[in-house]
């Protein structure tokens, strides 16, 4: 399973690398204990975007609203899986 890492954290190795490239990508990627690849696509990413490092997940919603109505998408979806999984158990059983 990959790990998760925040923008912020992501940001701070790219800075963290471009302050230190006299240490290599190889030796500032073991430093900060991920992948040589991970950083060297941060970097890429920071220099391309003014310094910022773009990233999907929670942590790009528009407004507080834009969240909250993900997180009521997703636990409306769940509850329709429930319910469908309920209706296939209650046919079997019935028969």
């Amino acid at each position: 399973m990959s790990r998760q890492f925040t923008k912020e954290f992501k940001e701070d190795a790219a800075r963290y690398y471009l302050e230190h490239k006299d240490l290599g990508l190889t030796e500032c990627a073991k430093n900060l204990g991920i992948s040589r690849t991970a950083l060297c696509t941060w970097a890429k990413e920071s220099r391309a975007n003014n310094g910022e490092v773009p990233t999907r997940g929670s942590g790009n919603y528009q407004s507080d609203e834009a969240k909250e109505n993900a997180r009521l998408r997703k636990e409306l979806r769940d509850s329709q899986d429930a319910l469908e999984i309920l209706k296939k158990a209650i046919s079997i059983l019935g028969n």
